[in-house]
């Protein structure tokens, strides 16, 4: 079973270049349950090409539980 879910990969800090600190975000669920790697590899992809990783680097990702 997988897990999709987004998070960011960047904070604020104006002591760091460009003002923003490397920081893992807190995950927050997209999808559960998903069957199969390939299928959350899918969702990640599809959700990435549609929205614009900002500032912070947003990003779908997966892992399985």
């Amino acid at each position: 079973m997988f897990v999709v879910f987004t998070r960011t990969w960047w904070t604020d800090n104006p002591d760091w270049p460009n003002g923003l600190e490397p920081c893992q975000g807190e995950k927050n669920i997209l999808r559960h349950m998903i069957h199969n790697e390939s299928d959350a590899i899918k969702i990640c992809q599809k959700w990435n090409a549609t929205h614009d990783p900002g500032r912070y680097s947003k990003k779908a990702e997966y892992e399985q539980v």
